[in-house]
């Protein structure tokens, strides 16, 4: 089972850097035996110092592959001393001064002469560099304290300035694949490292830039190590490379089908979306039909334009039925993003909840819905992070559009004029909520996903609180707060308001 298996991959790097490679210099005269190397892979890539340790070898060096107290001299490139000193560290070396820290210009000198030369003071890394020339701008040190930076989102404001993309790209790959096999566990790990990375106002480019920060368990930590070396995460690329995840990033694309779906497909022997369609014996939800209908019109980037256009359309709807209604574009749209895969929209009226199945049937008369279903009110649930039980219709809805000819028509260089599309099926999410429950459901439904699952966990281990899109219950006073605004919810928190372009965990 995946929750077995996943354990297995836990530090994988550190497991395959503390196993001793085949003893290589065996084949090689060792000439001079005072001199024991080790060559820092750190900002050097492997390929290269895989070279260098044969050259030196070929030349009558000994080279260890791996650092032991057998080491006299430590070769680092584009390092500079503290960031060697740090490395080290990082390896729990106590002592630093039994070593000849070398910059590679050293270790280059050595390889031309054939022999070890002397370890000079212009090859040896000095723990003050020298003074910089002058006009030269001093370095960006960072703005705040690692060890300041909260383990949630919600105290932290994160716009959409990510200077750390390669790393939580591949943290969201990785968080991905563990959704897909269900292991909530490293899926949230992950999550939470992407969250405090994208907070940074600043790039990390070695080890020692997420020291003290939250959430960097040594998963994490391997993961981030390899990328400032490397350039990529090999574990990604893995991943990537799957055919479990590549078959549930597929079937999960279509609209109506998620991981259960998905894992039922998989072990039928499916793989692809060609095979799925081709399958006569599958029964598919109405939405699932459609999902695959307009399937090339719902994988597409919704516009900011897209997404203005059918809130206009949203809005005039609902108010032909109820004027005193409000209507909200949330989600990533709220939060300034550009674009997106779907729209969604609050709605409430502070009139009597009978309207709000007039609402609905509104909607779908006249806003050009192509398939929708509708979910009525539930019993309330007692999870504590169950998302909602508001009245929702999830649709995919027709926007009218001058477009271009689309890929299924361009193979035909004859092609029907008639028969190009002057609409684009947009997947669209309405929510109506009790005026009461608003400022909530607002909160809530505005995320982002991470934002809104910190400040759910913050209100339980740090307020004795429990909050979900409906209200916020104190479990001390035994009471329900009441809150007009989102503003209201942060203050009965104690926290300072976040806002909604700042929550992009």
């Amino acid at each position: 089972m995946d929750r077995i298996r996943a354990p297995a991959v836990f530090s994988q790097r550190k497991k395959l850097k503390g196993m001793h490679s085949p003893n290589i210099s065996c084949s090689y005269e060792i000439k001079f035996n005072k001199f024991v190397i080790f060559i820092m892979q750190r900002k050097m890539g492997k390929t290269r110092r895989t070279f260098l340790m044969e050259l030196a070898r070929r030349k009558g060096f000994r080279v260890e592959s791996e650092l032991s107290d057998s080491v006299t001299h430590i070769v680092a490139e584009n390092s500079s001393y503290l960031e060697v000193l740090d490395w080290l560290r990082g390896q729990a070396v106590g002592d630093s001064s039994r070593f000849e820290l070398l910059d590679i210009s050293w270790f280059t000198a050595c390889m031309e002469a054939g022999r070890p030369v002397d370890s000079e003071m212009k090859y040896r890394l000095m723990e003050q560099d020298p003074s910089p020339p002058l006009n030269t701008p001093e370095p960006e040190v960072p703005s705040f304290i690692a060890s300041k930076v909260s383990q949630y989102s919600c105290q932290r404001k994160t716009t959409l300035n990510n200077y750390n993309k390669k790393f939580t790209d591949a943290f969201e790959i990785m968080a991905e694949n563990y959704e897909f096999k269900e292991n909530e566990i490293f899926c949230l790990e992950f999550l939470r490292a992407a969250s405090v990375l994208k907070f940074l106002p600043f790039p990390v480019t070695r080890m020692k830039d997420i020291q003290g920060l939250p959430c960097m368990g040594d998963r994490v930590r391997d993961v981030i190590e390899e990328i400032i070396e490397e350039g990529e995460s090999s574990r990604a690329k893995e991943v990537l490379n799957d055919e479990k995840y590549k078959s549930f990033k597929q079937f999960t694309s279509v609209f109506g089908v998620g991981v259960k779906t998905s894992e039922k497909w998989y072990r039928m022997g499916l793989r692809t979306l060609e095979e799925v369609k081709a399958d006569k014996t599958l029964k598919l939800s109405k939405m699932q039909k459609a999902g695959f209908l307009h399937y090339e019109d719902l994988i597409s980037c919704v516009s900011k334009a897209e997404a203005d256009a059918v809130s206009l359309i949203i809005k005039n709807t609902v108010c032909t039925f109820l004027p005193d209604a409000l209507v909200t574009i949330t989600g990533g749209f709220r939060r300034g993003k550009k674009t997106g895969h779907d729209i969604d929209f609050l709605i409430t009226n502070p009139g009597p909840r009978e309207d709000d199945e007039l609402l609905h049937k509104g909607l779908l008369l006249y806003c050009d819905i192509i398939e929708s279903t509708f979910v009525k009110e539930q019993l309330p649930s007692r999870k504590v992070d169950a998302m909602d039980n508001f009245q929702k219709c999830f649709a995919i809805l027709k926007l009218y559009q001058p477009r271009v000819n689309n890929n299924s028509y361009s193979a035909s260089k004859n092609f029907d004029m008639a028969e190009v599309k002057d609409w684009k099926a947009i997947r669209v999410d309405l929510v109506i909520t009790p005026f009461e429950q608003y400022a909530y459901a607002l909160l809530g439904w505005t995320g982002s996903r991470q934002f809104g699952r910190d400040l759910r966990r913050y209100a339980t281990h740090e307020k004795k609180m429990i909050l979900d899109n409906h209200a916020l219950y104190d479990r001390r006073e035994r009471i329900f707060l009441k809150a007009g605004s989102e503003e209201e919810i942060f203050t009965h928190l104690g926290l300072d308001y976040v806002e909604p372009w700042e929550r992009n965990a």
